[in-house]
């Protein structure tokens, strides 16, 4: 990328309650690079990123760059920086951030996402304010109507039903251990003796299981969510990893 496009301000396209835009954000953040974020309620948004050819988000607009996955955000931010921040120079290490990122994005974000979502659907006050957090005026104004079409096409989209809520918990826990497993030898970070993409991208999307503090997705409060989703937080906020998540929140957000 030219001088130039470097030096451009980036625009960062969000939804307010995205695990995948808070893993974009923390690394635009972590790594100092100046942005602006406007943030859209779930059906509107896509007026934003159809402009810059996306459909959802996170979309980083930076000079002549769009970007449409938030591994590729975290990666240019990196680049834009000068390398060897998040992503380690050497190749081994670099690898090894590159393939639990990827495992993160594809198993991690999603079936947290839809665990959390098949708890909070059924508690649309909760979400209205959640999902309007930051967003326009009008957007807000909209969403109590739009709200009835969000909640249809989220659970078709991402296909919650009492079946596969229960597998996609099944499967963060698998994880959860799994990264456990990785900790108990002692290690603070994952890779590399120091805080990576990696970390970045389990601690984000861990988020909507843990409700870290210093997580700047919009989530309702633990006390205001159904009593079975506080106990399950609860639990896995106590596991290694969960417990790993909330110190990269502590300590690096």
């Amino acid at each position: 990328m030219s001088k130039k496009a470097s030096a451009a301000p980036a625009v960062l396209i969000t939804m307010p309650h995205s695990h995948y835009s808070e893993k974009a954000r923390w690394a635009l953040d972590w790594l100092n690079l100046p942005y602006r974020e406007e943030p859209h309620v779930p059906l509107l948004h896509r007026l934003a990123t159809g402009r810059h050819g996306g459909r959802s988000v996170p979309l980083l607009r930076h000079g002549a760059t769009r970007l449409t996955d938030s591994a590729d955000i975290v990666r240019h931010a990196d680049a834009i920086c000068g390398g060897d921040l998040l992503y380690p120079r050497e190749e081994a290490l670099r690898r090894e951030v590159e393939r639990l990122q990827a495992r993160f994005d594809d198993e991690l974000g999603p079936h947290t996402r839809r665990w959390a979502y098949a708890q909070l659907l059924p508690q649309q006050r909760l979400l209205r304010r959640v999902m309007s957090r930051g967003v326009p005026r009008l957007e807000a104004w909209l969403l109590p109507l739009l709200l009835p079409a969000v909640v249809r096409l989220i659970r078709s989209a991402f296909r919650i039903t009492p079946e596969s809520t229960q597998r996609s918990l099944a499967r963060v826990r698998e994880l959860f251990e799994e990264v456990g497993a990785m900790l108990r030898d002692g290690r603070r970070y994952l890779v590399g003796g120091r805080f990576t993409a990696a970390d970045l991208s389990f601690a984000a999307l861990a988020a909507p299981v843990l409700f870290p503090d210093g997580c700047r997705a919009a989530y309702p409060t633990l006390d205001e969510v159904p009593a079975a989703m506080r106990a399950e937080v609860q639990r896995l906020r106590e596991t290694e990893a969960g417990q790993f998540a909330l110190r990269m929140f502590a300590q690096q957000r």
